[in-house]
Order: structure tokens, then sequence, then C-alpha cells
């Protein structure tokens, strides 16, 4: 399997080859050998994610507490989604950039999203699934949002869709309003637990 790094460090998209037949496709979409050459450590799996969206459907812009955080590793069974990391980590060169991923279940691309960057989706299509490998499990008082919707971030979401927003997505803050606040994680805190999780490999 290939991969690529993000402009958003830290954050990398996989290319798994896909075996379709007679009886239909068959493909791994995260493979332990790819995923190790590309982070530098294993994934540690501390709980699975499910989500089913309808078209428009924005979930997003989240993070949580670093460390531990919690690493991502995404794709899309079906439907299409387009995928957006954002570089949430106060003093990293990158702050504030995103970086996008159309993810489908004709590529069955994947993208891991490391502790610490902000994660969202949006759905380009009826009863699109995202399924997702969580490094740590969700701990809702860790568990934090930046608004999708924020102009000051200006992500891309198609302008033809309607977005469909939870209630706690529409109240998250601005970028500016959460790293005044605090809420954001701390670049070299989240360095430092990168480096901590490839020396235990």
């Amino acid at each position: 399997m290939q991969f690529r790094r993000l402009s958003v460090p830290d954050a990398f998209e996989f290319f798994p080859r896909a075996f379709p037949d007679d009886r239909g496709v068959f493909v791994a979409p995260f493979q332990e050998e790819a995923f190790r050459a590309a982070v530098g450590h294993p994934l540690r799996l501390g709980q699975s994610n499910h989500s089913v969206s309808r078209r428009g459907t924005i979930r997003g812009i989240h993070f949580a507490d670093t460390p531990p955080g919690q690493g991502k590793y995404i794709y899309c069974p079906r439907g299409s989604l387009l995928d957006v990391v954002v570089d949430l980590r106060v003093g990293s060169p990158t702050f504030g950039e995103w970086d996008t991923v159309r993810l489908d279940s004709s590529e069955y691309r994947a993208v891991y999203v490391a502790e610490g960057l902000g994660h969202g989706f949006i759905a380009l299509e009826d009863d699109t699934v995202m399924a997702y490998l969580c490094s740590e499990p969700y701990t809702p008082t860790g568990e934090h949002g930046i608004s999708p919707l924020d102009p000051a971030l200006n992500l891309p979401w198609p302008a033809e869709l309607e977005p469909v927003l939870s209630p706690k997505d529409l109240a998250a803050p601005t970028l500016a309003e959460a790293r005044e606040s605090g809420l954001l994680p701390v670049y070299e805190d989240c360095v430092a637990y990168y480096d901590k999780l490839r020396s235990m490999n």
C-alpha cells in the first residue's frame, strides 16, 4: 500500500489496492506495515467508530486533549465524503492550515490524523458511511470542537450542499476563540507525545 504526507504535518493519506471480481470487491483499507512506515509507530486501537450521514452533513471539526489525544484512521466503506484535517496545535509552523482528501467506496483511500489535529468531514451523498479506528476511547470531558463554519478558516465545503450540523457543532467556538480560551493542544506537547509513541515501537 502506498501513502503520502498531507500538507498538514502528521497527517497521511493511504492508497490500498482493491481486488474486484464477479463476486464484488475485496480491499484492506488498513495495513499495519504501511502505517508503521508512514507514522513510525503502530496504531493502538482503543475504539472503532461508525457513522452514517445524509448528504450535506458536516461532523467536526473535532479534537481531543493531548496527551493522550485521539489518533484516527479513517476510510469510507459506502458513499463519498470530503475529509478535512486542520492543524490546531498552538505553536505549530502550520497552525490554522488545513488539507482535504476525498474518501469514497470506489477507491477506499484512507486518512490518518495524529493526536492534536482537528478532523471533520462533509457527506457528499446520502447514506455515506465513515469508519474510523481510534487510538484512545472516547472521553467526554476531553473531547472538543471548533466551528466548521469559521470564516477565518474558510474550509472548502461544497457551495451546492446545504450544511447539516449538530447543535454542539453549531455552537462550537471559532479557532481564535478556542485559542484565546486555552482549549487548543500545544504543538510541543503533541510532538513529545509522538516521540514517546515512536520510542515504544
